[in-house]
């Protein structure tokens, strides 16, 4: 269940309105429309009665109003507790990011943002592509560090969300040493990541290249997690595209081979702009001064 859910709840139990909650929720109709049923279907009940105009709640809905507002002032002065001594520790600075880079590229840029920006407490939160999208639109994050290539569509409006390059990478393609000869007149067996995956579409574009391999696809990720899909790889499972920094150590040990051209990629800082004062500021400026070098992660 989501914190989010019972706020949206609170709104509508005070405006009677899907569309004027929608409004001040900052979301569209359709997606709060959702949030509300979503709740609904957790709870196991009704909280509405939609059959009138404006609309009214449910007993079971009477019930909960009571017990979401307690629950959400309560987090929400936990959540000021907390906050209060982040800043009396130098601050806090909130984190999305695509899950392979919180285990890649985010731990020693993160390092060396602190030692430039300044002492502060961070928090990150690992996710898939959309989600992250999702969540910095919703305002609720300073930051959200993401893979970037000039045929992915990321739906950031550059003049509302900001973006600084902070590093590069590539996608390349790994199967373990020694696979058997068929492969190369069958096609090599791939390990494909879910629809709608950032990695899934950069792996169709490196596919597009010359020089890359035939491929059947012979296993889906549904959770889309690299280090999954690295380690089905070195199982001999077949062939995954990876990017190259999670994949360095098995190429440079010999548990993977390369097999087919690199994709070269950006990695994007995208800023919240509504939440750039003080800390978040510095943490902007000083990710500027800092090398985007493939190397800059060792």
């Amino acid at each position: 269940m989501d914190l989010k859910w019972l706020e949206d709840f609170l709104v509508l139990a005070e405006t009677h309105s899907f569309s004027r909650s929608a409004e001040l929720r900052g979301v569209t109709q359709s997606a709060f429309s959702r949030r509300i049923r979503a709740l609904e279907e957790w709870l196991g009940t009704d909280l509405l009665s939609r059959d009138s105009y404006p609309v009214t709640l449910t007993p079971e809905g009477i019930l909960l109003r009571e017990t979401a507002e307690e629950v959400v002032r309560m987090i929400h002065a936990r959540r000021a507790e907390f906050r209060d001594h982040a800043r009396n520790r130098g601050g806090e600075i909130s984190f999305l990011a695509l899950h392979s880079l919180t285990v890649t590229f985010l731990p020693g840029w993160l390092m060396r943002l602190k030692a430039v920006a300044g002492q502060m407490t961070s928090r990150v939160k690992p996710e898939n592509f959309d989600r992250c999208i999702a969540s910095l639109t919703e305002g609720g994050y300073d930051f959200f560090l993401t893979y970037a290539h000039p045929q992915v569509n990321i739906p950031l409006d550059p003049a509302a969300y900001p973006y600084r390059t902070v590093g590069q990478d590539a996608l390349v393609a790994v199967a373990r040493p020694g696979w058997p000869a068929e492969w190369q007149s069958d096609g090599m067996p791939m390990l494909t990541y879910s629809r709608g995956s950032f990695l899934n579409a950069m792996a169709r574009i490196a596919l597009a290249q010359p020089g890359a391999p035939r491929v059947y696809v012979a296993h889906t990720d549904e959770a889309s997690m690299a280090e999954a899909m690295k380690s089905m790889a070195v199982a001999g499972h077949g062939l995954v595209w990876l990017p190259r920094r999670m994949a360095e150590a098995e190429i440079l040990s010999g548990r993977l081979e390369v097999v087919a051209p690199e994709l070269p990629m950006e990695i994007r800082l995208y800023r919240n702009p509504a939440r750039g004062r003080g800390l978040a500021g510095r943490v902007w400026n000083a990710a500027t001064t800092l090398p985007q070098g493939y190397a800059d992660s060792e």
